[in-house]
């Protein structure tokens, strides 16, 4: 029976490919009478034949498409490998969702040897590789994963010596790892990143264009180069020919609904979502029109954490993101626990939805505020009323519209399962660093799951190469960042992405560059 089986998918597999095949050798024929190669499906919204431009309105030699960490890395990478770089963002400002992002950058080391100046344990790249194939539930390829932890360090240190990257003297340990390794920038945003590499990357020559948005990728067969893209320029369609490569770092789709529901129904439409507007997954369909493979795109990420509202990842949210190593509490609006705060993001939002009760809330002490953040962070957030501040867990309690008594006898069962070394309710890895809720002023922050990042993507290999269906790499095509996947599994942990970006903009730029213009 398994034999069967397998000379059953083989057929299978020889006739999708010997189909697409077909459909490929249709469009070179049809390339001597001027259309461009085109696989998109049938009835589809890109499906239309496409001519190839008879002129090019421009001509460049490096184009990347977005700006955020991927696309910036990349930039200031092809620019040191002699390309001449500009970089397309369809949106007003640059940075995407780089640079509204927590601000959080995993590396088993720095330059400045935080984890071992803080007394937090030992680390590897080998560990935070291992994490990360765990993590994502053996779904990640492991020879990226292990790229992208033996490169975040030298990326890190990259932005703080050529970018003047500041880092917080802080390092947390979050969900689904097994050591403190997070770091964190000083403003505590991903714009702390992205100015760096945008320093670096301008400072080097490359140009940024705004407002100019891609819309085909043009290849003429499917043994051919990229030669160019169209775009939509402040309203004006133009062909831009393209003599060295593109560079894919366009990131992810998570703000595009149907998208979504099309790999993963179960991310239902009414879910609130922490992505810029601009999230809407187009290249990856583009690429794929042109022979690109994509992967696991029903991987699709809920940050726990959000906002309850709006879903918007805003710097209150962070805090029960950054607190797990510290003993940070997650209670329901019964004011019990309701899971291992130091599960990966998609246990800890399954188990609020569980709850049936919206929000679900983060409780932790003052002691704990310099270990994942600033005061200062924390009075503005008062402010703001996204935090709420007691003299007591009964006054938190009441002030959170919670069971005082529940409240009270959680807080107190857990620290005493600190000071045990065991939690029989989750079974969670308690250690010495854990703080007990003990002493006050008490604080807490109502939190609820919001679409976050998409796993899958465009399928590439160790030098970022974008990857065909016939497991070919699309010559002049590089891809970069959350428009990729095959990296993170089904289940990125939090701090993974921005070193993820640059680990693979920087493969990106270097390979790009040595193209033949």
């Amino acid at each position: 029976m398994a034999d069967e089986n397998i000379k059953s998918e083989s057929r299978k597999t020889v006739s999708r490919r010997s189909v697409l095949k077909g459909a490929a050798a249709l469009g070179t024929v049809a390339m001597t009478g001027g259309f461009a190669l085109n696989l998109a499906a049938p009835g589809s919204a890109d499906a239309a034949q496409k001519k190839l431009p008879t002129k090019w309105d421009e001509t460049l030699d490096t184009v990347i498409v977005g700006t955020g960490f991927a696309g910036m890395a990349a930039a200031a990478e092809a620019m040191q490998g002699g390309a001449k770089v500009v970089l397309f963002d369809k949106m007003r400002v640059y940075g995407g969702n780089s640079i509204i992002n927590g601000g959080e950058y995993n590396s088993w080391d720095d330059e400045l040897h935080l984890r071992e100046k803080l007394h937090l344990g030992d680390d590897s790249a080998a560990l935070h590789a291992k994490d990360t194939i765990k993590g994502g539930d053996f779904y990640g390829n492991p020879e990226l994963v292990q790229i992208l932890c033996e490169g975040a360090t030298p990326g890190l240190n990259w932005m703080i010596d050529d970018g003047g990257l500041k880092l917080r003297d802080i390092l947390n340990r979050t969900g689904g790892h097994t050591a403190y390794r997070t770091h964190t920038c000083v403003e505590g945003v991903g714009r702390g990143y992205t100015e760096a590499l945008k320093k670096i990357a301008e400072g080097r020559g490359a140009k940024v264009r705004l407002q100019t948005e891609v819309t085909w990728i043009w290849r003429q067969d499917t043994d051919g180069p990229v030669i160019g893209v169209e775009v939509l320029e402040k309203g004006k369609k133009k062909n831009i020919r393209i003599q060295r490569a593109l560079i894919l770092a366009s990131g992810g789709f998570s703000r595009d609904i149907k998208m979504r529901q099309d790999f993963n129904p179960d991310i239902v439409p009414d879910l609130n979502c922490t992505n810029h507007m601009g999230a809407t997954g187009e290249m990856i369909r583009y690429a794929q029109a042109i022979g690109a493979d994509a992967l696991q795109l029903c991987f699709i990420q809920l940050y726990p954490y959000a906002e309850p509202d709006k879903g918007t990842l805003d710097f209150p949210a962070v805090y029960p993101f950054r607190g797990p190593g510290y003993g940070i509490v997650y209670v329901n609006k019964k004011g019990k626990r309701f899971v291992n705060e130091l599960e990966r993001r998609d246990v800890v939002s399954r188990a609020e939805i569980a709850t049936g009760m919206k929000p679900t809330y983060s409780i932790f002490c003052e002691k704990m505020i310099t270990k994942m953040g600033t005061k200062q962070e924390i009075e503005k957030g008062i402010a703001m009323g996204r935090f709420v501040q007691a003299d007591s867990i009964a006054d938190l309690a009441q002030k959170l519209g919670l069971p005082s008594d529940a409240l009270v006898d959680t807080i107190n069962k857990h620290n005493q399962y600190l000071k045990d070394k065991k939690d029989p309710e989750f079974n969670k890895a308690v250690n010495d660093i854990m703080i007990p809720i003990d002493e006050g002023p008490f604080y807490g922050i109502a939190q609820w799951p919001a679409v976050h990042h998409t796993m899958g993507g465009l399928r590439i290999n160790k030098n970022a190469q974008v990857i065909d269906i016939w497991r070919k790499p699309i010559p002049r095509l590089y891809a970069c960042g959350e428009v990729t996947g095959g990296i993170h599994g089904a289940n990125r942990l939090g701090g993974n992405a921005t070193a993820d970006c640059v680990v693979f903009g920087r493969i990106a730029g270097i390979n790009a560059a040595k193209e033949t213009a």
